[in-house]
């Protein structure tokens, strides 16, 4: 039996998640399992979930507003996955907050992130003195201006790696203003700046295109950011999370993602040890 619940914070969780096992909880005989995502669009995971439950396990996908909160449920044992994160995002993460007990069991995809305007047209037609939105959060700022670097508007600094920030702008030849905000708001920024870098899933939510609507997109500067499935330390083991994995990298899921997405995800398996080589 398939649910999808959608929630604003960590501190509801608990309560929204009590209400559905008093309506029924996990049907009979089947093992119930929590994965928590950000962003309203659960279609991928309705997928997961209905090849889940032909493997005896009602999988129910929890939504969230932001990039925090999932990762604090999960932590604190009110979820049992995570699914939206990439390895950087996670390691700065779980370092910052003093999370020790949450660990990735699978990778997923590559959601490249992109430079949007309704202004302009290309990256070229930028003026001088641009004022261009960012996500604030350390890595996704350092991704930002990774794609602004690989764009042509910036030169980064070596030192600058995946948590650049704006005092490792080298050159900066049109003068653009970075403008630093939460990830969530970059879409609602574009109407008041040239042009916003906005996370895939997003732009999703703010009806943009992945693959259509950017005037510059990550290519090579993705391989840093693959997205994982997290779990609970002492529970990374578990059959039916390991069943959820394989689930997600099955070829026949990754053509579904292919084609919901447009290709504006791009499947991503390696096995998880191999995932620090893209720190």
């Amino acid at each position: 039996m398939k649910k999808t619940a959608a929630i604003l914070s960590a501190a509801s969780l608990a309560l929204l998640l009590g209400a559905c096992s008093e309506e029924g909880g996990a049907a009979e005989g089947l093992t119930e399992v929590t994965v928590g995502i950000s962003g309203s669009d659960t279609t991928v995971w309705d997928y997961i979930a209905d090849k889940a439950e032909k493997e005896g396990i009602d999988l129910e996908v929890v939504t969230f507003s932001d990039y925090v909160a999932p990762n604090i449920a999960l932590a604190e044992g009110e979820l049992d996955l995570n699914a939206f994160q990439t390895i950087s995002y996670f390691d700065a993460f779980m370092e910052e907050h003093n999370i020790d007990n949450v660990v990735p069991i699978g990778s997923t995809v590559i959601a490249p992130m992109g430079l949007y305007s309704d202004k302009y047209e290309s990256v070229e037609e930028l003026p001088e003195g641009a004022k261009i939105a960012v996500p604030n959060e350390a890595t996704n700022m350092g991704r930002a201006l990774l794609l602004l670097d690989e764009a042509g508007l910036i030169t980064l600094s070596e030192e600058a790696g995946l948590t650049g920030t704006v005092e490792h702008i080298t050159e900066n030849p049109k003068n653009i203003e970075i403008v630093p905000m939460v990830a969530g708001h970059t879409p609602r920024a574009m109407p008041d700046v040239a042009a916003s870098v906005i996370n895939n899933g997003i732009a999703v939510d703010a009806g943009l295109n992945p693959t259509e609507d950017p005037i510059a997109r990550e290519s090579d500067t993705a391989k840093p950011y693959i997205n994982l499935i997290a779990a609970r330390e002492d529970e990374a083991d578990n059959e039916a999370f390991q069943t959820i994995v394989d689930i997600y990298q099955q070829e026949e899921t990754a053509e579904f993602i292919v084609d919901y997405t447009e290709g504006a995800q791009i499947p991503t398996f390696i096995p998880v040890e191999e995932l620090v080589d893209y720190k």
